[in-house]
């Protein structure tokens, strides 16, 4: 049996090999072709790699440069400023009244109008005014003629008089001293009694006391009856002129004058209207000098002192910058919002700054020369209320970096360095926020233009 197996094997191989040599054929092409599509994949993905990674990081080199405005650190002076709003008051101002009861007769529309000191701007009705004065005129004119006539009727008439009596007076003196020497003599001869000799000598005693009467009178005329009669003429004088007076001040009240040159901010009264004494009639405001007042807390103001600068911009001039100095710092606060008002004073010869007016005030001081100053705007700070921060430098290799400093005075949109920097840096103002340390940099093209236009400006 083993045999035949033998024997049969040779005889069976012919018939199987047509059937398995086909199978064995067919699969060989189908694995080269696997085989080869799929080196052709991966060579053409190995070239589109390679082309796609240059590119990448290309862009990726890109991505990393960061375009930003700069500016330089300079040594400039700069000054602390705080800023409140305020209002303007005219530096000079009066609201004038009626004085008396009446009616107004004449005035104008004066608001807004320009007056001039003594200008007369309204008329009140003062009829019975004008005919008191009349009289009281009348009064003074008698009283002066009193006087003149005193002077030059009276008193002479007077003295003639006196000088008259007491030359009849001396004449009779004489006269009868004559007679008693006469008699005198007589009597001693014989020729007259004792009698008549005593009756002489009476009549000189009397006329003796006649003369000497006389003389006091004389005496008495020119030093009191002559001078109290023109005082008292006088006194009249003053008394008609002091009640004139009186009269012609209320009369003159009638005439309502300007007070101060300026500009009528208020009319309170027209004319036709009846005008209560006291009542007002309209506000005169002196704007050419204007007092502006504002508020600041009071634990700000401790650093202000008069004198400072001021700084106020018109609501009408925004662009417009007026400048003056302090001139009151208020030594109380209120004690309701805890502010303490501040004065300054400003010359207004454009009028920009009106009577009532709002305006934005600005006081400098604590002025520091040769400081660091840069942009607020390149620095960051910790906090918002704090003194150190970071700022980006450029160095000449185009990269930026974190440096720390110190601020100290901010004034507007710049602020003092006092640690950090030493002058002559240039910082970036715009793009660094959130710029990583060592980024590189470019700076951008707008910004040189901008410099060229300062520069331009300057």
């Amino acid at each position: 049996m083993l045999e035949e197996e033998n024997a049969s094997t040779p005889e069976d191989e012919p018939a199987e090999m047509p059937a398995s040599v086909p199978s064995s054929f067919n699969s060989k092409p189908i694995v080269i072709a696997a085989i080869v599509i799929t080196a052709l994949v991966l060579g053409v993905l190995f070239i589109y790699l390679r082309r796609e990674q240059p590119a990448a990081e290309t862009e990726k080199k890109e991505e990393a440069v960061v375009s930003v405005k700069v500016a330089k650190a300079e040594k400039d002076t700069i000054s602390s400023e705080i800023s409140a709003p305020a209002t303007v008051a005219p530096a000079e101002q009066s609201t004038v009244a009626s004085t008396i009861s009446a009616q107004i007769i004449q005035m104008r529309q004066l608001k807004n109008e320009v007056v001039q000191k003594g200008e007369v701007l309204a008329v009140l009705a003062s009829q019975d005014l004008r005919a008191q004065r009349d009289e009281a005129q009348a009064a003074l004119n008698e009283a002066k003629l009193n006087l003149e006539t005193l002077e030059k009727v009276t008193i002479p008439q007077t003295s003639a008089q006196t000088e008259k009596d007491l030359s009849d007076a001396k004449a009779n003196l004489d006269n009868v001293r004559a007679t008693y020497e006469r008699r005198k003599v007589l009597y001693q001869k014989g020729g007259i009694s004792l009698k008549e000799l005593e009756a002489s000598e009476l009549a000189v005693t009397n006329a003796d006391n006649a003369y000497r009467l006389v003389q006091k009178n004389a005496g008495l005329n020119r030093s009191a009856v002559n001078p109290n009669s023109r005082s008292i003429a006088e006194a009249r004088i003053k008394q008609a002129q002091d009640k004139l007076k009186a009269i012609q001040v209320q009369a003159n009240m009638a005439e309502i004058k300007a007070p101060i040159t300026g500009v009528v901010t208020d009319q309170f009264q027209f004319e036709g209207e009846f005008a209560a004494s006291g009542a007002r009639l309209f506000t005169i405001s002196d704007l050419s000098q204007v007092i502006v007042k504002a508020q600041f807390a009071d634990n700000v103001v401790a650093g202000l002192k008069t004198g400072d600068a001021v700084s106020v911009y018109p609501t009408s001039a925004p662009d417009e910058r007026l400048t003056g100095r302090v001139t009151l710092v208020s030594r109380s606060s209120d004690p309701q919002n805890r502010t303490v008002e501040v004065w300054a004073r400003f010359g207004n010869p454009r009028g920009l700054l009106i009577a009532g007016g709002a305006v934005q005030f600005v006081v400098t001081s604590d002025t520091v020369d040769d400081a660091i100053v840069i942009p607020l705007a390149a620095v960051t700070l910790s906090a918002s209320n704090a003194d150190e921060g970071t700022v980006m430098t450029v160095g000449d290799d185009s990269v930026a970096h974190e440096t720390k400093v110190k601020i100290g005075i901010k004034q507007a949109e710049k602020v003092q360095i006092t640690e950090g920097l030493e002058g002559g840096e240039t910082v970036v103002i715009e793009g660094n926020y959130g710029l990583p340390d060592g980024t590189k940099v470019e700076i951008a093209k707008d910004d040189e233009a901008d410099k060229d236009k300062d520069k331009d400006k300057d």
